[in-house]
């Protein structure tokens, strides 16, 4: 799985994920680097589209868990309201990365 980088952008983390907006769920690839956070649909999800969130887009950095114990993944609340959660481990050192690039 290939992103076309910018110049002078570097990746920083990446890691296989289960992204949900609503009650839509997509497996892929989240992909940090010192510009922006990018989101890449596995090849399985064909018809679904990645994006990317750029640092100013980002609002609030949220932890969730599943049944209020469990710890589950980072949710993301863009300026507009958009919320998007991303399941994946280690998410306490994701939030911190990607509050040190806002």
């Amino acid at each position: 799985m290939r992103i076309d980088l910018k110049a002078n952008e570097v990746v920083i983390k990446a890691t296989d994920t289960l992204h949900s907006h609503g009650s839509d769920s997509t497996r892929g690839k989240l992909i940090l680097t010192n510009q922006r956070l990018y989101f890449k649909p596995s090849a399985k999800e064909g018809e679904k589209r990645g994006f990317e969130l750029m640092p100013h887009e980002i609002r609030d950095i949220l932890l969730y868990n599943i049944l209020t114990v469990i710890p589950a993944g980072i949710e993301l609340v863009t300026g507009n309201g958009l919320k998007l959660r991303f399941r994946l481990k280690n998410r306490n050192e994701w939030s911190r990365q990607i509050a040190l690039l806002c």
